[in-house]
């Protein structure tokens, strides 16, 4: 005797259905179902928090500017040359740049021509 007999009419019904393709609708309709309702439910929320400020309302920065910030012009230190012999330490370096009371001129605020070449734009990058 075997007993792992099993009531073959309920595997058929429950095969049939899956293989019929309700099982899936069904599915697919309570998917369906949870995605509405999340989105009624978050429409609920979102009509019950304020609105956003009008441009008009925004925060605006201080006359002054902010605190702690400055804005000035910096000129670039030079790095000293050696004979080629010895080596330049980082102690012998000048730290800091000096202040310069203008603006540099449009020229020097230029990359100077040479392309980046950004990765994917064709060009190799090295100032063709």
């Amino acid at each position: 005797m075997n007993g792992f007999l099993v009531d073959s009419a309920g595997v058929t019904t429950a095969a049939g259905v899956w293989q019929s393709g309700m099982a899936q609708v069904l599915g697919g309709l309570v998917v369906v179902a949870v995605l509405i309702g999340a989105f009624w439910l978050g429409m609920r929320v979102r009509d019950k928090e304020s609105p956003t400020p009008k441009p008009d309302e925004q925060p605006h920065r201080p006359e002054g500017g902010l605190p702690g910030e400055t804005s000035e012009y910096r000129k670039p230190s030079e790095v000293p040359q050696t004979d080629g012999e010895h080596r330049l330490m980082p102690y012998e370096l000048k730290s800091g740049s000096e202040e310069s009371p203008d603006p540099p001129s449009e020229e020097k605020r230029k990359w100077g021509g040479i392309s980046s070449g950004g990765f994917g734009s064709g060009g190799t990058g090295h100032g063709d």
